[in-house]
């Protein structure tokens, strides 16, 4: 019965060619690693968050004067409620923890690099969606640190060159933050999934259509790749495994943890937290916007920073393969911009003073420096590193013959290495 009901359909659709070609066969490299896993756990934490959040919309009220309520109503009256904020707020932290992750290996890779551009810059467009689908979702509790987190980030809308009062009264819906602007922010939270999806479809075309890097950063050739499944299958539901023990224990033990205090307080116009943050996974940008004392530079400054990551098909000159694993300089700046990103989010975190500030001026320099150097010094290491000889690994792969039909400057020999 099932393989007469399988072939009906593959008579009308080619259901078996499409899972053996871009499921079950696609032809993986076989020298992935564990930091490889982190896109499947971003589609499996970007289906955990459709589903809750579809079913706590249910029983939520997006009215200013009720929204707040309606939260509680869910956490103390419907069936595993908390269970169900819990998750949802708790997986937007995961979300971004992985995503973040997964830019990291990128960058770290050099996965962006020809001919994968257009699958680096559809990345980037998934995560400016998925920031506009968070601070979205930000308001919808209502809380103290909701309401006045969107009311000063619609209001940095303002710098916006001749429209910039237009543009603030569009994104609220009024000229402030009310019942406008959550009924607006909840649509569009709710929407912006379903097109988050349709990206996710994009970028694994392009994907598939380019093929999956490696560690190594040479393509290796088709009889050295192996099928996805089962091999890389096994592999992303051990790292599934090992996601869920961290996940659940901060949803069923650290649940708080991912909730702001002040948000457990009604809105209220008429009383300013005296320290207004944003989540976690913006404090480096927040850092950025406030350590620029103009507020049209601040603005411009972060939404540069968002943006900087889609030109480093452009900033990366080398033509080392492998990325980062290498090239040693480049390697060190990786793990300083890193840790720059640490300061950048305790300054976000952090009261403005004196210090805090200048702190925060230091390192944003660093980060756009970080960017801006990148041309200069691929192009040095790279003279270097042929000066004074590629790793041998580096040396074996390009010589090997599945990358022999690529002509590299600084290629020194030929032939297959056994």
């Amino acid at each position: 019965m099932q393989n007469k009901l399988i072939k009906w359909i593959d008579h009308r659709f080619p259901l078996t060619n499409f899972v053996k070609h871009e499921l079950t066969g696609y032809p993986t490299p076989r020298n992935l690693s564990y930091w490889w896993n982190f896109g499947f756990l971003a589609g499996f934490v970007l289906v955990l968050q459709v589903v809750t959040g579809i079913f706590l919309a249910m029983h939520y009220k997006p009215d200013a004067t009720l929204s707040f309520d309606s939260i509680q109503h869910i956490m103390r009256d419907v069936n595993y409620g908390w269970l169900l904020r819990y998750m949802h707020a708790t997986g937007a932290s995961a979300f971004f923890l992985v995503i973040y992750i997964h830019m990291a290996r990128t960058l770290y890779y050099g996965s962006y690099r020809a001919p994968r551009e257009l699958m680096w810059w559809t990345g980037q467009g998934l995560l400016l969606m998925l920031m506009a689908t968070a601070f979205m979702g930000y308001l919808l509790p209502w809380g103290q640190m909701s309401f006045w987190g969107a009311t000063v980030i619609t209001n940095l809308f303002r710098a916006t060159p001749y429209i910039g009062d237009q543009v603030v009264v569009w994104l609220r819906g009024d000229y402030t933050v009310g019942d406008a602007t959550l009924t607006r922010f909840f649509a569009l939270h709710y929407l912006f999934p379903f097109l988050i999806i349709g990206g996710v479809v994009v970028h694994l075309v392009a994907l598939h259509t380019v093929k999956s890097s490696n560690p190594s950063g040479i393509d290796l050739a088709a009889r050295d790749n192996i099928p996805f499944h089962p091999y890389f299958t096994s592999k992303d539901f051990y790292g599934l495994g090992l996601f869920l023990i961290v996940y659940c224990s901060f949803v069923f033990f650290f649940p708080d943890s991912m909730i702001e205090p002040a948000n457990n307080i009604p809105a209220n116009p008429m009383q300013t937290p005296t320290h207004i943050v944003p989540e976690w996974y913006f404090l480096p940008f927040y850092a950025i916007l406030r350590s620029v004392p103009n507020m049209v530079g601040g603005v411009a400054a972060m939404g540069l920073s968002v943006m900087m990551f889609a030109f480093m098909p452009f900033l990366d000159r080398s033509r080392i393969p492998g990325g980062a694993s290498n090239r040693p300089i480049v390697r060190i700046g990786f793990y300083l911009f890193l840790l720059n990103m640490l300061v950048l989010g305790y300054v976000g975190a952090t009261p403005p003073t004196d210090q805090i500030i200048l702190v925060g001026q230091v390192a944003t320099l660093f980060y756009f420096g970080s960017f801006l150097l990148i041309p200069f010094i691929s192009i040095a290491e790279e003279r270097w590193l042929i000066k004074r000889g590629l790793p041998p690994e580096v040396e074996a792969l390009i010589a090997s013959e599945a990358r022999g039909k690529i002509k590299l400057p600084f290629r020194r020999r030929s032939g297959d290495i056994k």
